[in-house]
């Protein structure tokens, strides 16, 4: 198992996020991608905290079920850390180096390149990007290196779920693989500009910035739907579980949208525009022509306007799923149009899947 191994074996991409585990299996026909299955299963509380595997088993048995609902064939599978607990870097290397010598000359400058790297707890592995632009005698070369207890927690996950982990990618790099999918949402003129793919999810919101489909900045902050929920859950004396059923459905008493839903999207607002703020005032600094938004809180309705109105940038929904869906039946019989259905309103929240899934076929 490599961080970045590319083979031609079909890998399911399995995103492990604070809230749910996700699962989706891609086809490819030519140019033309297919969702041949996909599952999204539930965590229990505190399973994944900080996108930190707290309870191997719990997290292995929602997998075990979003294998046994999606029926599945495939048992590799790609996997991603995420950002908090990686650190990415490109480097120069000479060209002329083999893998293996690229490997020992990183060992001996890793703790220049990481002061804070760790070799008794932490791991690393690089991926040859291409040559260098500015010197045709080296390469660029991805290196990544995180705490291998959060590299083994997943790759442990998977296996009590009888699956391989082939791949483990890096969060970051999923996101902007399946930027090639999401991009088809904007108009040419601006799909190799630069783009803001924001994720908020239960607990945290991750900004992604690319150019020309190249991810050039990131950052996290604590914000997500969680807030929402313990909203709801303070408000009307429900239990988590039931303000989390109550949020979902549309089940919330009458004043739920002004007192409640109102607020916290101008919340969403304020998170998105400070994180903007911020990689303005980076080195990477540039125009942003679009944003996307994924994460379970894209689809909070009418979000997209709301965010647009405020900050008077194009915003769309995140949906890689401009294709067809496998024409497989489930056990109960449903038809593609039924899984459809389901894939339109989790598409936000698949987004990273979809970028492992990827891997698959590069």
């Amino acid at each position: 198992m490599s961080w970045f191994k590319r083979g031609k074996t079909a890998v399911l991409g399995i995103d492990i996020s604070s809230s749910a585990v996700k699962l989706l299996e891609l086809s490819k026909n030519g140019t033309d991608y297919r969702v041949e299955s996909y599952e999204v299963e539930p965590l229990p509380i505190d399973a994944v905290v900080d996108k930190n595997i707290v309870d191997i088993d719990s997290v292995a048995d929602a997998l075990k079920k979003t294998i046994r609902k999606s029926k599945t064939k495939l048992k590799h599978a790609c996997v991603a850390v995420a950002g908090t607990s990686v650190l990415p870097k490109t480097i120069q290397m000479p060209a002329d180096l083999s893998d293996k010598e690229m490997e020992e000359e990183i060992i001996d400058r890793i703790d220049q390149i990481f002061p804070s790297y760790e070799p008794e707890k932490d791991s690393f592995d690089f991926e040859v990007l291409g040559e260098n632009a500015d010197s045709p005698l080296e390469v660029d070369v991805l290196l990544a290196a995180s705490q291998s207890e959060k590299v083994e927690d997943r790759v442990e996950v998977l296996a009590q779920a009888g699956l391989k982990a082939s791949i483990v990618d890096l969060e970051v790099f999923a996101t902007e693989n399946a930027y090639v999918l999401l991009s088809k949402q904007l108009p040419k003129k601006v799909r190799d500009k630069t783009v803001a793919i924001i994720d908020i999810g239960a607990t945290m919101t991750t900004l992604n910035i690319l150019s020309n489909y190249r991810s050039i900045y990131k950052q996290e902050q604590n914000f997500g739907g969680k807030e929402l929920t313990n909203e709801i859950k303070n408000r009307y004396g429900l239990s988590y579980e039931e303000a989390g059923n109550a949020k979902r459905n549309g089940s919330v008493p009458d004043g739920y949208k002004i007192d409640i839903l109102d607020p916290f999207k101008q919340a969403m607002v304020q998170q998105i525009s400070r994180a903007l703020q911020l990689f303005s005032l980076s080195s990477a600094s540039r125009d942003i022509t679009s944003i996307i938004l994924a994460g379970g809180c894209a689809s909070i309705e009418e979000i997209d306007q709301t965010v647009e109105n405020s900050l008077n940038i194009k915003t769309y929904i995140a949906n890689p799923f401009s294709m067809s869906v496998s024409n497989k039946k489930d056990s109960n019989t449903h038809l593609k149009a039924s899984m459809a259905k389901r894939l339109s309103k989790d598409a936000p929240t698949l987004v990273i899947a979809c970028g492992l899934a990827l891997r698959s076929f590069d």
